[in-house]
């Protein structure tokens, strides 16, 4: 199995405090994020790194120049006590297809909506994603993400740490793999608490983050 899963786009790292855990992101590595932009309405910003090829991270958390949002803020991230790889995303080549063919095999990724940002330059990205409450509860299972013609966030000259291994684990990883199949993709398992951990190389060696 590759370290690497196919179709990989993004790696989410949720927090409650963006700045804390961004500040920790750059101690630890030596590389500092570049910021993301604001998700208008929905309470949060980010922070991004290129992983290498077209995959990144994103580090989100809660927008302090934005009011309370009307509902949950994304990632559940109002009830996080400290950062965590919360879940991760694939890019298939055709998301209504990977859709289809997904249920089509017994699992339903979520209804695909529109999402959009605003750049600190202020140019607006919009794209495309899964998302619903028929998405599995661990995170283990990615969501799938079509930036159709936005420029990708991997292309916009970002700080890099390569990835260097993406896993998890599960109290049941039988449960999983099915899933992942499904949305054809892979990950590599291992029997434990529900948990995603990613590592990267940087000016500073190797880092792990959970």
């Amino acid at each position: 199995m590759n370290a690497i899963p196919a179709h990989l786009d993004h790696l989410v790292l949720a927090t409650p405090d963006l700045a804390a855990t961004v500040a920790d992101f750059t101690r630890r590595t030596g590389v500092t994020p570049a910021p993301g932009g604001a998700h208008v309405g929905r309470g949060t910003r980010n922070f991004l790194v290129s992983l290498g090829g077209s995959s990144y991270l994103e580090i989100i958390g809660p927008d302090p120049e934005q009011s309370e949002p009307a509902g949950p803020r994304p990632f559940a991230v109002d009830e996080l006590a400290a950062a965590r790889t919360v879940t991760w995303a694939i890019s298939p080549p055709d998301l209504d297809r990977a859709v289809a063919d997904a249920r089509a095999r017994g699992y339903d990724p979520g209804d695909v909506r529109p999402m959009s940002r605003r750049r600190p330059d202020g140019t607006l990205l919009e794209w495309r994603l899964t998302d619903g409450d028929t998405q599995h509860p661990s995170g283990l299972v990615p969501f799938l993400i079509d930036w159709g013609s936005a420029v990708h966030p991997s292309a916009s000259g970002l700080p890099e740490t390569p990835l260097l291994e993406l896993s998890a684990s599960a109290p049941d990883p039988d449960e999983i793999r099915p899933l992942l199949a499904a949305v054809g993709t892979e990950l590599a398992l291992s029997e434990g608490p529900t948990g995603l951990t990613f590592t990267v190389r940087t000016p500073r060696g190797p880092v792990t983050f959970g």
